[in-house]
């Protein structure tokens, strides 16, 4: 399986994660989708009254400058991590 058509899978079972799962984490995923699929911010930071916007474009911005694989494989290593989380809080 390519590196592609796993981060697909893995952006499909984000949709899964538990309600548990920190914003933080949340946003983390966020950056590391954003800069996978786009790259680099692309747009202007949100306006100070449009948090949740603010703090996505903070995520992605994070994670500004790396390669378009370092991002999917980043984000494949979070997911897991999560996933594993979410299994053992559950167990």
């Amino acid at each position: 399986m390519g590196l592609q058509q796993e981060f697909e899978e893995y952006a499909e079972k984000a949709k899964t994660l538990p309600d548990s799962t920190t914003n933080e984490n949340k946003l983390s995923l966020y950056g590391l989708y954003k800069q996978a699929t786009v790259g680099d911010v692309n747009t202007g930071r949100p306006g100070i009254f449009n948090l949740k916007d603010k703090a996505k474009w903070d995520a992605w911005k994070a994670v500004e400058g790396k390669t378009k694989e370092e991002a999917m494989t980043d984000y494949i290593t979070k997911m897991n991590n999560l996933l594993e989380e979410a299994a053992a809080s559950t167990s």
